[in-house]
């Protein structure tokens, strides 16, 4: 696929997420939480139903968010630039009535249709860059995610569907973020699993995975549209016993009107991991892993086809 397209793509679907869809270190959001990890550089989102709970501007360099999902929904965040000079106020102008069209129809069965619609677009709109965000994290769950940001104006949001099909940014789920010129002197953390993730590729692991505190290093070794307009991620989901695997894998396809919805897949939990970043970048996410059963898994269609379906288990 041609670059321009490949970038029109990518930006078309940051759309969809931004505006029409106007939607670690795991611990249990009802245990105390020591928050003296709360840092200057310690970014604290909080999710309590429809929405992001967090401060309106952060230093550009590298930041470390702790997710708390207090609802009953499973979410993520996203982190989306906007091109010089766009805002929110933008979006809702010149590209709603876009995104409530096209995604009307795809939401009625005509996918074809409501793609189409997409190309009434503002030109600005493909300047959208993706750089980065949680996993997905189920109801009750924290992860703590580490990117690097530069100054700019950025939107979060969640693009994650309720049970009537609409989308967590409908409902709330976006909101504005200024990085600002002045730089942290926060550094990365030291991992200790290193996931290598491309197109090509897949999902290539570095490290036996073992039980306890692990840092996850993901490295972004290049990006691409998939079918599904989005490019490669990572989730990290424990499994429960008895659960279809290909329940989730179709579950992850947000064009299928059953992908992405409340209620998620049975016997699974989503504990974070890092959403979509640009080729050649990397990011970090937290977790405290038990003995059990999990799989790392992107937001595309057909994810064990194309390598990017890996599912690990830990005994100790």
């Amino acid at each position: 696929m041609f670059r321009f397209i490949i970038k029109k793509h990518i930006v078309l679907f940051s759309l969809l997420m931004i505006f029409l869809l106007s939607c670690g270190k795991k611990v249990k959001v009802d245990d105390k939480i020591d928050e003296q990890i709360l840092t200057e550089n310690n970014i604290k989102i909080v999710t309590n139903n429809m929405d992001f709970q967090m401060q309106d501007s952060i230093k550009a360099g590298w930041n470390t968010f702790t997710y708390y999902n207090k609802s009953q929904e499973t979410h993520f965040f996203l982190i989306d630039k906007y091109p010089e000079g766009k805002t929110i106020e933008d979006m809702e102008t010149e590209v709603g009535p876009v995104f409530e069209k096209g995604m009307g129809l795809i939401n009625e069965g005509k996918q074809q249709e409501g793609i189409d619609a997409f190309s009434e677009l503002p030109e600005w709109f493909y300047g959208v860059v993706f750089v980065g965000g949680s996993g997905l994290l189920s109801p009750k769950e924290i992860s703590i995610t580490t990117l690097k940001l530069e100054p700019g104006n950025y939107i979060v949001e969640c693009y994650v569907k309720m049970s009537n099909g609409k989308f967590h940014s409908n409902m709330g789920m976006v909101k504005p973020l200024v990085v600002m010129s002045e730089f942290n002197d926060h550094a990365p953390p030291d991992e200790t699993v290193s996931i290598k993730l491309s197109s090509t590729n897949g999902i290539v692991l570095q490290d036996t995975i073992k039980s306890g505190k692990q840092v996850f290093l993901v490295q972004f070794e290049d990006q691409k549209v998939y079918e599904n307009f989005v490019g490669h991620d990572i989730n990290l989901v424990r499994i429960s016993e008895g659960a279809d695997m290909d329940q989730l894998e179709a579950w992850m396809n947000w064009v299928d009107p059953k992908g992405l919805i409340t209620p998620a897949p049975e016997g699974f939990t989503f504990i974070g991991g890092v959403n979509d970043l640009p080729a050649g970048s990397k990011g970090f996410f937290e977790v405290d892993l038990l003995p059990g059963k999990y799989v790392l898994i992107s937001e595309v269609p057909s994810a064990n086809y194309k390598n990017l379906l890996k599912t690990f288990t830990i005994t100790e």
